[in-house]
C-alpha cells in the first residue's frame, strides 16, 4: 500500500479551505469564487487581446524604422555616386583648362556636361530615398503610438486580476470594487491607444 504525500503552497491551501468553508458554509462563498474566477477569466482573455496589440504595434513600428534606414542607407549611396561625380566634373574643369587643343578641350567639357546630367539624376534618386525614408519614420511612429496606452491597459488589467484573486482568497467583497475599476481602466486606455 503505497502513502501519497502531497505538499501544499500557503496559496493553494487558502483556496482549498475557501472551497471547503464555502460549500458547508451555505453557498455565499460559492457566489463569489465563481463571479472571481468568472472575472478573472474575461480580464485574461482581455488581457491577451491587449498584449497581442501591444506587440503588433511594436512589430509594425520596427518594420517601418527598418524600411526607414534601408532608404536612408540608398540616399547615402547616391548623395556618395553624386560626390563622386562632383570631384570627377572638377577634375574635367581643371583638365579642360590645360587641354592643349581644342578638341581635347571640346572632349572634357563634352565630359563635364555628361557628369552634370548624371549628378542631377543622382540627386534626384537620392532626395527621392530620403523622402521614403522620412515617411517610413513617420509611419513607424504612428504605428508605435498606442503602444504605451496599451502597455498601460495591460498593467491595470493586471492589477484588477491579481486584487480579484484576493478577493477570493481573503472573502473581502469590497477588493471587488477597485479590481473593476482597474479593469476599466485598462480597458478604456486600450480603446483610447487608437483613438
Amino acid at each position: 500500500m503505497e502513502h501519497h504525500f502531497h505538499v501544499h503552497g500557503a496559496h493553494e491551501h487558502e483556496v482549498e479551505h475557501a472551497a471547503a468553508g464555502e460549500h458547508k458554509g451555505g453557498g455565499h462563498g460559492v457566489a463569489l469564487a465563481q463571479q472571481v474566477a468568472i472575472f478573472t477569466a474575461i480580464l485574461a482573455a482581455a488581457g491577451a487581446v491587449v498584449s497581442y496589440l501591444g506587440g503588433n504595434t511594436q512589430n509594425e513600428a520596427l518594420f517601418h524604422k527598418n524600411e526607414a534606414v534601408l532608404y536612408k542607407a540608398h540616399a547615402s549611396d547616391q548623395w556618395s555616386f553624386y560626390q563622386a561625380k562632383s570631384t570627377k566634373g572638377h577634375i574635367m574643369s581643371v583638365a579642360a583648362e590645360l587641354a592643349p587643343t581644342k578638341a581635347r578641350r571640346d572632349w572634357y567639357n563634352a565630359e563635364i556636361a555628361r557628369y552634370e546630367k548624371e549628378k542631377m539624376d543622382i540627386k534626384a534618386k537620392a532626395e527621392a530615398f530620403e523622402e521614403k525614408s522620412r515617411q517610413e519614420n513617420e509611419l513607424a511612429e504612428r504605428a508605435f503610438h498606442p503602444h504605451h496606452a496599451l502597455a498601460l491597459s495591460m498593467t491595470f488589467i493586471q492589477i484588477a486580476i491579481a486584487l480579484a484573486s484576493v478577493t477570493v482568497l481573503t472573502r473581502r467583497r469590497w477588493l471587488l470594487i477597485p479590481a473593476g475599476a482597474g479593469a476599466l481602466v485598462g480597458c478604456f486606455l486600450a480603446v483610447w491607444a487608437y483613438l
